[in-house]
């Protein structure tokens, strides 16, 4: 019977490790202002396009266990357990796209009102007589801005 709860309780610890890693390492290795090596981002995009099904896969093992041995179901392996499941339902939410979203609206002041700094860097738009420009740090966690500009829509991004 130990025998059981250990195989049990370390299907469980791996279920709960890889969905963990699953979510979390992508996070860590893509989140901004950070500088990524070649190798963690490729490994980070890989577990992208792998984490779906593998969180799914131990969401069911974790379920599956809990229905086969009701011994097994302590109200710390049913958290464990349904905190799998929620691993598995963020697995398929892509936060930067909820962090990074576009600026519809932007705003605009006059060239001679805006105080820049000297080094500051900016997306500068020209079209006909009307001209804008798009300060970078501004942009820094928006990353597309649309606008329209002497009557034509613009996308601006870096």
């Amino acid at each position: 019977m130990a025998r059981t709860s250990r195989t049990s309780a370390f299907i469980l610890f791996t279920c709960l490790l890889v969905s963990l890693v699953c979510v979390a390492y992508p996070m860590y290795v893509i989140r901004p202002f950070r500088a990524q090596g070649p190798a963690e981002l490729t490994a980070a995009l890989a577990i992208i396009r792998i984490r779906p099904v593998l969180t799914t896969l131990c969401a069911l093992v974790c379920i599956a266990g809990l229905i086969y041995n009701w011994r097994w179901r302590t109200l710390l392996t049913m958290a464990a357990a349904a905190f799998i499941c929620l691993l598995a339902g963020l697995a398929r939410i892509n936060v930067y796209e909820l962090m990074f979203h576009p600026i519809d609206h932007p705003a605009f002041a006059a060239a001679t009102e805006v105080k820049l700094d000297q080094d500051e860097k900016v997306i500068a738009v020209k079209i006909g007589t009307s001209a804008r420009a798009y300060p970078i740090r501004g942009m820094s966690y928006h990353h597309v801005i649309n606008d329209v500009l002497d009557n034509a829509a613009i996308v601006a991004t870096y």
